[in-house]
């Protein structure tokens, strides 16, 4: 009998539980373009009340969510200060340029912290002849940076540089939730550190759809009419906040159990020659393979092969996810093929 499929590609890759199913079917629903949707409207009032935000705005994706942030936060031609390998920098299209006529100026941090001194140094004197920054973007947990926590006193101290130079912010928090889980700071605390803040529920929380935008309620209704002009404004969407709501009342708290997860996943990994893998801060692991090794793409290969499935995330680099759908035996058939294709390979070549 083969073996059942191990996805560890991302967490988007969740399915909805039962639970959550019966919860969508039996949703309210109106029409949430004329703002008559109460599933809806009840999850844009419940995020902005845990946020500590004046207003809440569901939209399709994250990637929505944040370049809606841009958008509203920004005018064409300013300067959007941001860290090297951010999403909204690496994994958007160059959006901000196309959506919003911004220039992004990456700066390359440790471990996704923005440098307080690239801030300052980023900011000139009021010249003509150069773009304004008016826009810094963090991202918090950190994707590329193996889902790193930002920590939040790093994320006060660039709030309060940014705020003193009349610049906004805009938080990235797609994987927010796991910061909140993992260290026990309210989603307020968090939210506190910038002017916007998207937040995903297709990730950890395993909806199948929809991130929400939080902000003052003047961002908030500037960003409602930018989403009905790029095509976000949904109808009966309150199938989808359905599964939204379920989340939040029942898949906040078992994040733990992903975090000690890819814990054991990095242990196991790690046990396997020619590769480092450093603990991980939440449901993130990253696989570094070293000289001798093969490459990632060839490692991702052979793991498709055993039933499990991730991603390369750089010639020499593989992310594997924990997630709602992967339980522990998932965990240890992981572990087991990543040893088996490692050893065999480091093996063969020496």
């Amino acid at each position: 009998m083969s073996q059942p499929i191990v996805d560890l590609r991302s967490d988007t890759v969740t399915r909805p539980t039962a639970a959550m199913r019966q919860a969508m079917a039996t949703a309210e629903v109106g029409d949430d373009v004329f703002g008559d949707d109460p599933t809806v409207n009840a999850l844009e009032s419940r995020m902005a009340q845990l946020t500590g935000k004046e207003a809440a705005l569901f939209v399709a994706s994250g990637t929505m969510g944040n370049q809606l942030a841009v958008n509203v936060l920004t005018r064409p031609s300013d300067e959007v200060l941001l860290e090297a390998e951010s999403h909204v920098y690496y994994y958007e299209q160059g959006g901000m340029a196309a959506n919003s006529g911004c220039l992004a100026n990456p700066v390359h941090g440790e471990r996704g912290v923005l440098p307080m001194d690239a801030l300052v140094r980023a900011l000139r004197s009021a010249d003509d002849h150069v773009a304004r920054v008016t826009l810094v973007c963090t991202e918090n947990t950190h994707n590329r940076a193996g889902g790193a926590i930002v920590p939040l006193s790093r994320l006060q101290e660039l709030a309060s540089v940014a705020r003193a130079r009349s610049l906004k912010v805009h938080l990235d928090g797609a994987r927010l939730w796991n910061a909140h889980v993992a260290t026990g700071v309210s989603l307020a605390e968090w939210c506190a550190t910038a002017d916007s803040i998207m937040m995903c529920f297709s990730k950890g929380l395993g909806a199948p759809v929809g991130s929400i935008l939080v902000g003052s309620a003047d961002h908030v209704k500037a960003a409602r009419r930018v989403r009905k002009r790029w095509g976000g404004g949904m109808r009966q969407a309150g199938i989808l906040a359905a599964a939204c709501l379920h989340a939040l009342d029942h898949h906040i708290a078992r994040l733990a159990d992903d975090h000690a997860r890819a814990r054991r996943l990095a242990e196991g990994f790690a046990q396997a020659p020619g590769v480092s893998v450093p603990k991980p801060d939440t449901n993130i692991v990253i696989a570094d393979l070293e000289p001798g090794a093969p490459d990632a793409a060839t490692v991702v290969a052979a793991l498709a092969e055993r039933g499990v499935r991730t991603v390369p995330f750089g010639p020499r680099r593989v992310r594997a996810i924990a997630h709602l759908d992967v339980d522990d035996a998932g965990v240890e058939q992981a572990i087991g093929a990543f040893r088996e294709v490692l050893t065999q390979a480091v093996g063969a070549a020496r």
